[in-house]
């Protein structure tokens, strides 16, 4: 039994010392990952786990729209559809059918998939601002159906008509499950964006017309990408409305959609990382400042993001990225900043 566990443990340092020790932004990513986890360990007030609850809830939010976005072009300025359709989804399942928090967040999801369809069909001809123009329009005209159907509580809401139930009665079980689902599902996009899926989703953002000429159905890759980042933000939907127990039409408002899209572009856009990051920056951040500063606390976190815009146009974790890590030109691997020859081909990076 402990040979296997030595050899186990063998197996998974060097792992780690081969892909993820050996560039500082994966050991920063692992540090980062760590922390949260022992996180409670240190700090378990309620208060500050709610918000980091929802700074994982937002992260997924995010990273879903780099994912239809920023790693396909299709700007959307209506993200807040595939949230709210989530939220409304879970929480009338929860209190009309009386199904459990875990089965309504799948299904919540599925709804967005469903929404991503029903956006992404009349979408498949347009771009750039049309598109953006058109998308936004979405979650305002079903804001206005929401409140003409019986049962969603109107302007009020679904919290007007019951409780909906939480994940869990303590506070850091729904830290440890938000943040558990943020890294599953970050990853998850992530490796989405590093396959051949991927790769047709960059092609698709730089050139559509070429990408099409060159045999690519992009079409339906488009569509796939509205699907799952439907799917990504569905999840997020269906975790806020059963951490907050709070769904009114205000999670389908302009303000939700450009929440996710101030985060992305902050963070870094077509990363994945980037996004999740300006979640952790920003959200926390304005949460910070509510108390000691609260008339100024938006001016100040807009004044942040308008620095980082002006001096790091492709975003702040980028920007950081490149300072410590280099490119091969060889091979076109990363490596530390400060080796002289890449660690794979030995090519010189002088």
């Amino acid at each position: 039994m402990m040979s296997v566990m030595s050899a186990y443990i063998g197996r998974l340092y060097k792992g780690l010392r081969g892909e993820i020790l050996v560039l500082p932004s994966r050991t920063v990513a692992l540090l980062f990952c760590l922390a949260l986890f022992l996180l409670p360990l240190v700090m378990a007030h309620p208060y500050y786990l709610g918000i980091l609850t929802l700074a994982g809830i937002y992260a997924i939010f995010a990273a879903s729209w780099d994912l239809l976005s920023g790693f396909t072009g299709q700007i959307n300025f209506g993200h807040a559809i595939f949230f709210g359709v989530a939220v409304y989804t879970a929480a009338l399942l929860n209190v009309h059918v009386g199904l459990d928090p875990w089965l309504t967040i799948p299904l919540g999801a599925l709804a967005a998939v469903v929404a991503g369809l029903v956006v992404g069909v009349p979408c498949l001809r347009l771009r750039g601002t049309y598109l953006a123009f058109v998308t936004l329009a979405f979650p305002l005209i079903l804001v206005e159906i929401i409140k003409l159907i019986p049962g969603t509580g109107g302007t009020l809401g679904v919290s007007a008509i019951g409780s909906v139930d939480s994940l869990s009665s303590s506070p850091v079980i729904e830290y440890y499950i938000a943040v558990a689902l943020m890294i599953g599902l970050g990853f998850a996009m992530w490796k989405i964006t590093d396959s051949k899926t991927g790769i047709i989703f960059h092609a698709i953002r730089e050139d559509q017309v070429a990408a099409r000429a060159s045999g690519i159905n992009t079409t339906r890759y488009k569509l796939l990408a509205f699907c799952l980042s439907g799917f990504f933000a569905g999840i997020a939907g269906g975790l806020y409305v059963h951490h907050t127990g709070d769904a009114s039409p205000l999670t389908l408002g302009l303000l939700v959609s450009f929440q996710a899209i101030i985060w992305a572009i902050f963070g870094g856009i077509a990363t994945i990382y980037g996004p999740i990051a300006g979640v952790f920056l920003l959200y926390p951040l304005a949460e910070y400042l509510r108390g000691p500063i609260f008339e100024y606390r938006m001016l100040l976190v807009a004044i942040t993001v308008l620095l980082v815009m002006l001096f790091m146009p492709e975003g702040l974790i980028p920007r950081v990225r490149d300072k410590i890590e280099k490119v091969c030109p060889r091979c076109k691997l990363r490596n530390v900043a400060t080796r002289k020859s890449c660690r794979v081909c030995m090519a010189d990076l002088d």
